[in-house]
C-alpha cells in the first residue's frame, strides 16, 4: 500500500509544544494522568484547548512556514479508559472528537493560508519514561489497532507515536498505522545518555522498525529529551538520519528520572532552546518539523522559529 506524501517533507512544518505541562503549570487546569483527551468532556476544555493551539498557528502564518496539529489523544489508548474513569465506548468518542476539532481548527484558520497537517496522536501503552513489561510486536500491533482505527475513523492525514521508549511497541504501533493505510511519523525518546529508555540505541531502533516494517513510518522522530541528550548520537555514524525528520525537544536538560520527581516546571531557557535547534538544522537541514514536548510553551516555539526559519519580508 503506498501513503502519500507529507508535505511537512518538503518544506519547514512548526508544530505545538508541551501541551499537559503547559496547561497544567502555566494554565492552571487539572489533567489526570496527564491525559487531555479528558478535556473534551465538556465545551470549556475543548475551548481550552482550541485557545492553545491557535497562537501557534498564527506564529506559523507569520514564519511563513506550514504546521502540525497534534491531536490531544496521546493517552487514549483503551487502558486508559478505567484510570480515566470512562468506558471504552467514551473514550473512543473523545479520541474521535480530538482529531474532528483538529479538523474544525483548520477550517478556522483557513484565512491564514498556512497548510496545515492533521495528525492523529498514540502514546505507549504505559508510563512514556518506563517501558515497564514489553510486548511482543504483535501484542503492541494488537493492542495499538484499537485507538488507530478508531483514529483513523476521524480521517487525519496521518498518525503519529510519540514518545516511544522500546523497539517492539514501536513495530506494533507501525503496523497498527498500517492497517488502517494512513501514514505514520514515529518518535522516540531517549535519555541522557542517547539511549532509548529500553536501553537499545537510536540506530537500532530505526533500523529494526524499518526491517520488520518495509520501512512504513514516513519518518522518525525525537521527543521528550533535551538535544543535549541527543545531538551527539546524531552525529554517529550508524545513525540513518535521512529518516529523522523532526524534533520536540524538552526545554529542560535534567533526567527523565529528575522531571519525574519534581513539583514544578523546570521551562529552560526558550532563546538557548532555539539556537540549540539552528545547531541541530544546520548539521542535519532535513529537519522540517519543529516543535517542543515537556517545560516548553510558545515562547520555546517561538525561539525555535526565529532561530529557523527566516521571516518573509
Amino acid at each position: 500500500m503506498t501513503t502519500p506524501r507529507l508535505p511537512q517533507l518538503d518544506r519547514i512544518f512548526l508544530t505545538d509544544a508541551g501541551l499537559e505541562t503547559d496547561l497544567i503549570y502555566n494554565r492552571g487546569l487539572d489533567i489526570p494522568h496527564f491525559a487531555s483527551v479528558g478535556l473534551l468532556r465538556d465545551p470549556s476544555g475543548e475551548a481550552a484547548l482550541k485557545d492553545y493551539f491557535r497562537p501557534y498557528v498564527q506564529l506559523a502564518a507569520r514564519r511563513g512556514t506550514g504546521f502540525v496539529l497534534e491531536s490531544a489523544s496521546w493517552r487514549g489508548s483503551p487502558d486508559w479508559a478505567g484510570k480515566l474513569g470512562l468506558s471504552q465506548a467514551e473514550l473512543d468518542r473523545l479520541n474521535v472528537r480530538s482529531v474532528e476539532m483538529l479538523h474544525d481548527l483548520r477550517r478556522e484558520q483557513a484565512a491564514t493560508e498556512v497548510p496545515i497537517v492533521v495528525s492523529a496522536c498514540i502514546g505507549p501503552r504505559g508510563d512514556g519514561y518506563d517501558p515497564g513489561a514489553l510486548m511482543s510486536p504483535a501484542e503492541a500491533a494488537d493492542y495499538h489497532s484499537h485507538q488507530a482505527r478508531t483514529l483513523a475513523s476521524a480521517d487525519p492525514d496521518m498518525l503519529s507515536a510519540m514518545t516511544m521508549n522500546n523497539i517492539p511497541e514501536a513495530i506494533g504501533v507501525t503496523e497498527a498505522a498500517r492497517r488502517t493505510g494512513l501514514p505514520v511519523a514515529i518518535s522516540f525518546t531517549v535519555e541522557t545518555d542517547g539511549r532509548l529508555p529500553a536501553g537499545d540505541s537510536l540506530a537500532k531502533a530505526i533500523a529494526e522498525v524499518d526491517r520488520a516494517t518495509a520501512g512504513y513510518p514516513a519518518y522518525f522522530m525525537i521527543n521528550c529529551a533535551h538535544p543535549s541528550h541527543f545531538a551527539e548520537v546524531l552525529g554517529s555514524a550508524d545513525v540513518p538520519t535521512d529518516r529523522i525528520r523532526g524534533i520536540r525537544a524538552n526545554a529542560s536538560r535534567c533526567s527523565h528520572a529528575e522531571l519525574d520527581a519534581m513539583d514544578h516546571l523546570d521551562d529552560g531557557d526558550p532563546d538557548e532552546l532555539g539556537q540549540l535547534y539552528s545547531d541541530l538544522r544546520r548539521n542535519f537541514p532535513q529537519l522540517t518539523v519543529l516543535g517542543g514536548c515537556c517545560g516548553t510553551d510558545l515562547r520555546h516555539v517561538a525561539a525555535i522559529a526565529a532561530a529557523c526559519v527566516r521571516e518573509p519580508a
